[in-house]
């Protein structure tokens, strides 16, 4: 980005490279341009990162943070919308946290879960899912879901104590083999051998060891040494050079009229805010511009929590109509469900950056 800046005559800012490298990934799936965005999506990564491991530091690093969501910028690219948001860092920032909550979450919930109790709580969905990432046949996955159909449905344990599941005792095995070799006649697409219960066991075993690497899979750095004097992971990334990329700009009248569309939408909900009153702006200032949570700000207003959470749901629907209202009359958007999701995502990347950069402004007033 900083070689494209220093070739062009006029001034452009990083948020529009941003967005002429989505571009070009976009429409080339250009290597090229995933690495252009890889590298400029890092320092909001590192810091919502830093964010959680500071939070959870005996559950996860910042290492793992980091890798946990840098992992997934193709999945941010994909749901990116520049037609509803020009600010990539924003929006990328927004998933970020989502994705790295969800790991915890599901990490956390797979480590206090014995073997048992983590089949228990599958899905067969998920079973199946988990034996085919683990590269099982159509055959060996088949055999190993009935087995835990007859497990699931033979053995429940101590209900209040699902999480701690234990083992199941020899005459719940000798049920659940005796169902096995029952209905594998004629549940089972190709017919097999009766088994015993050692092999049930081995079998669920499996699937569970299966589904916890495939819940919970082990986060691998980029800077890994693969072998001895092999160099790492990042030695062996495929880039396909292209120098027409580095010299080609997005087309003058696309470009224009994304910052005409930006400066609308700033107006319109600048305007908005601005007929607020006063309480509403100190709530959103000291909200997305402070960063304070919603405890924080009742306690230093002195007022209660759900009073906070309520005014700034108010406020947020208030500004999210007049966001779709723009949307629907400026840019023709049918504002379907998907839509108002997608703008609502939005705003909010807004409001976060648009108090941000405000607060910014006023500490270097200071």
């Amino acid at each position: 980005m900083k070689v494209c800046l220093k070739e062009l005559s006029t001034e452009e800012s990083d948020r529009f490279w941003a967005i002429y490298w989505y571009k070009v990934w976009q429409s080339q799936s250009s290597a090229v341009a995933l690495v252009h965005i890889s590298a400029y999506l890092q320092e909001v990564c590192y810091w919502t990162a830093r964010k959680f491991a500071l939070k959870f530091s005996t559950q996860s690093s910042l290492a793992d943070c980091f890798q946990m969501a840098i992992a997934h910028i193709p999945k941010i690219l994909k749901t990116f919308n520049p037609q509803y948001s020009s600010h990539l860092k924003a929006y990328a920032e927004l998933v970020f946290e989502s994705i790295i909550k969800d790991i915890l979450r599901l990490r956390r919930e797979t480590e206090i879960c014995s073997d048992w109790a983590l089949l228990h709580k599958l899905s067969r969905k998920r079973l199946v899912q988990s034996l085919q990432n683990a590269g099982f046949n159509a055959q060996i996955i088949e055999s190993y879901v009935l087995a835990w159909e007859c497990f699931k449905e033979l053995y429940t344990g101590d209900n209040t104590k699902i999480r701690q599941l234990t083992k199941p005792d020899a005459l719940t095995w000798e049920a659940i083999t005796n169902v096995y070799n029952a209905e594998r006649l004629s549940r089972l697409s190709s017919p097999t051998l009766a088994v015993n219960q050692q092999t049930i066991e081995s079998w669920l075993l499996s699937s569970g060891k299966a589904a916890r690497t495939f819940l919970y899979p082990k986060v691998i750095s980029a800077d890994a040494p693969l072998k001895e004097d092999e160099g790492n992971l990042l030695d062996i990334l495929l880039v396909d050079l292209q120098t027409s990329l580095l010299t080609e700009i997005i087309e003058q009248e696309d470009a224009a009229n994304m910052r005409s569309q930006q400066a609308q939408l700033n107006q319109v909900l600048s305007q908005v805010i601005a007929t607020m009153d006063q309480k509403s702006q100190q709530l959103l200032q000291v909200y997305y511009g402070q960063q304070l949570t919603q405890t924080e700000i009742a306690a230093q207003l002195e007022i209660k929590q759900y009073t906070v959470s309520g005014r700034l749901s108010s406020i947020k629907k208030s500004l999210l109509l007049t966001l779709t209202q723009w949307s629907q009359n400026t840019l023709h958007i049918s504002l379907k469900s998907n839509v108002i999701d997608t703008i609502s995502t939005s705003l909010e990347e807004w409001l976060k950056a648009q108090y941000s950069h405000t607060q910014i402004q006023s500490g270097d007033k200071k």
